[in-house]
């Protein structure tokens, strides 16, 4: 365990070197927000309107960081280069170059006039289509296809259950839900990176029981090593934001973390909050569209309620943490009836 920590300590150091030149960087070449968007998703006004000019590339910098270091470390270490760390590597690297494009067209506004961003519909099938790949990946390569059942599996000896081929639909469809809880998610300063290292730790324990502990572990300490001095620039008020290219990514990597360590029925009560989050977003749609124009919240995503009623953004977010704390909580204790 002491060397996964030494990996976590040296993937802090490489990443803190690299943040202050880096965000120096974004603002010289103004990588940020240029205008307020007055409409959210659900029809309602935006928040933080006084955020405008926040660079927008800490997704790019971990994200550049993690393979960077990843490199350098299976070049220099006896660890090997296998279908997990490719896996988990491949997912970050497709997701956040959809997220950079996303990016890149809201900001820079290339491509046909008027386009900031992708069409949902586009943007959806492509994530449908990158996560049936890493899907593949995880069906055809690591030889994942069952689904194990907490509680119902250790106690009334029901399941697993081997679905075969129909593993490549699931968890096709349960990284782009992640993906998307996250994206929502991240929407105050801090929030979603805390939550993020939050179920990464939960995951970090959990994968300990898993047949890819080693290689899951590593990466996972690679990955926080990255966050941490992120998550330094990103609290409030925050110096950087992580953009759809880290959103999209670290999402899409958690669901990926989860079907690896055969923890998929777990993953909705670690990553709790990201549920709460896109269903808050998902009701508010839904009773716009259906009752007419009445809202359930007072803004959406949750997070949007709370400062619609006066609590301050840090208030949010350190309540939003500690019930993710909680939800991790629950889910290793669902997770260790298997374990016993």
């Amino acid at each position: 365990m002491y060397k996964i920590f030494g990996i976590l300590l040296l993937s802090f150091s490489f990443t803190s070197a690299l943040i202050v030149p880096f965000i120096n960087l974004l603002y010289k070449f103004r990588f940020r927000q240029k205008r307020v968007i007055t409409k959210n998703a659900t029809g309602q006004r935006k928040l933080h309107s006084w955020k405008v000019g926040t660079p927008i590339g800490g997704g790019i910098l971990i994200i550049i960081s993690v393979l960077l270091f990843s490199t350098l470390f299976y070049s220099v270490t006896s660890y090997t280069v296998n279908w997990t760390t490719i896996t988990l590597l491949l997912t970050l690297i497709l997701f956040g170059f959809l997220g950079l494009y996303d990016d890149l067209r809201k900001f820079f506004r290339f491509g046909k006039k008027h386009i900031r961003v992708l069409p949902p519909f586009v943007k959806f099938g492509i994530q449908i289509l990158t996560a049936s790949i890493i899907a593949y990946f995880l069906y055809q390569k690591m030889g994942l296809s069952t689904l194990h059942l907490p509680i119902l599996e250790p106690i009334w000896n029901i399941g697993p259950i081997d679905l075969g081929w129909v593993y490549i639909p699931m968890a096709a469809f349960i990284i782009v839900s992640s993906s998307n809880a996250f994206n929502i998610t991240d929407g105050l300063d801090g929030l979603s990176t805390g939550l993020l290292m939050i179920a990464l730790s939960a995951f970090w324990y959990l994968a300990s029981f898993s047949p890819f502990s080693g290689d899951i572990m590593v990466f996972i300490a690679v990955l926080m090593g990255a966050l941490i001095p992120y998550l330094y620039f990103n609290i409030y008020p925050a110096r950087l934001w992580l953009g759809d290219t880290g959103s999209l990514a670290f999402g899409a990597l958690l669901a990926v973390i989860a079907l690896m360590s055969e923890q998929t029925l777990i993953l909705p009560f670690i990553g709790g909050m990201f549920v709460v989050e896109i269903c808050s977003s998902f009701l508010q749609i839904i009773s716009l569209k259906f009752r007419n124009g009445k809202k359930i919240f007072k803004l959406a995503p949750l997070h949007h309620h709370f400062e619609a009623m006066g609590w301050e953004e840090t208030k949010v977010t350190m309540r939003f943490w500690l019930i993710g704390v909680i939800f991790a909580w629950i889910g290793i204790f669902i997770a260790s009836f298997s374990f016993s």
